[in-house]
């Protein structure tokens, strides 16, 4: 089994090598000769942290050389970005993109130190990762037709919990607001930490936030899960509505993807793409994904991975302006 194993490993790393042109047309290595560094904008450990080791643990076999991750939190994702869009276009440095970087971003920060448009390409899609609604019992809410009962009711006084402004749990509060017709309001914080302690204590009433956190902060509480926030209900947790059941065309889910610097040989990109696609049908990377609440996307072209990138910045662009939403500082 060993030498099998090895052998289509063999096979995979030799498909996904290409042959490199000088400038002046001679032969050249072929790609990849040396490892591929996989930047992420976040820290280590956190939810895209993980997604991205598992995927670099895939892909180095593919690629015939190691995939290495490089954490560059900080700036809202615009130091990692940064340092991508400032990189040789070789496809040695590639970007792992959340919707801050190229979707959020541009309408929040007007100063980015890169350009969202012209600075990185899209190579394909990763997955889209969902929240979860958590309410807090003292409002006696148990589903989306309750909640915006009690919020008509009480207009301005609920309150809902984010990481940060922009994030994608205050942009689902505040997607919430608009479509149902309702002003709750929002309290950010600093990091999950901060608002699940304020959440369990019921000084703010509910949170959008990631599966994987809530299910975990409501494992062992009375916080009530009342909806998710994808088009279609998660496998994980089949007994909860999606809030589209109740709010049609409601959906908010965190699209990632893998980028690289502007100027990347398409043929690179396309070598990019497939390895990224073959990593996400491996049977075990798509079970560790599902069991934490994401949606595997992969086998997306380039282009439709920048069309998404598009489509996704128009969506939130106007639920930020209609939101009056600004960056302090």
């Amino acid at each position: 089994m060993h030498i099998v194993v090895c052998a289509r490993r063999g096979l995979l790393a030799s498909t996904l090598a290409l042959p490199l042109l000088h400038p002046g047309g001679a032969r050249a290595a072929r790609w990849p000769d040396r490892p591929v560094r996989l930047v992420i904008p976040f820290g280590a450990g956190g939810s895209v942290d993980v997604v991205g080791r598992m995927l670099a643990e895939k892909m180095t076999p593919q690629l015939g050389q190691q995939l290495v991750v490089d954490n560059r939190p900080g700036g809202g994702t615009a130091i990692g970005a940064q340092f991508v869009a400032r990189s040789a276009p070789d496809g040695y440095t590639l970007f792992y993109g959340t919707p801050a970087t190229q979707i959020i971003n541009p309408s929040l920060m007007p100063n980015l130190p890169y350009d969202p448009d012209k600075d990185l390409v899209a190579t394909g899609s990763i997955m889209r990762a969902p929240n979860l609604l958590l309410v807090h019992p003292s409002l006696g809410v148990r589903d989306i037709a309750g909640l915006i009962a009690l919020a008509k009711r009480r207009p301005g006084e609920l309150t809902f919990a984010s990481s940060n402004t922009g994030s994608s749990n205050h942009l689902s509060g505040e997607l919430f607001n608009s479509m149902a017709g309702v002003q709750m309001q929002h309290v950010p914080f600093r990091g999950f930490g901060a608002y699940s302690a304020e959440l369990l204590a019921g000084r703010v009433h509910m949170c959008f936030g990631t599966i994987s956190d809530m299910l975990g902060l409501s494992a062992n509480s009375s916080l009530v899960r009342v909806a998710v926030t994808s088009a279609q209900r998660s496998p994980l947790l089949p007994e909860v509505p999606t809030v589209a059941e109740t709010v049609p065309g409601f959906e908010a889910t965190a699209y990632n993807y893998i980028a690289v610097p502007a100027g990347t040989p398409r043929d690179i990109i396309m070598a990019v793409n497939a390895a990224f696609n073959r990593a996400l049908t491996e049977p075990d990377i798509v079970t560790r994904m599902v069991a934490t609440g994401l949606e595997p996307i992969g086998h997306h072209s380039p282009e439709q991975a920048a069309d998404t990138i598009l489509a996704e910045r128009r969506r939130w662009q106007q639920v930020i302006q209609a939101a009056g939403i600004k960056l302090e500082g």
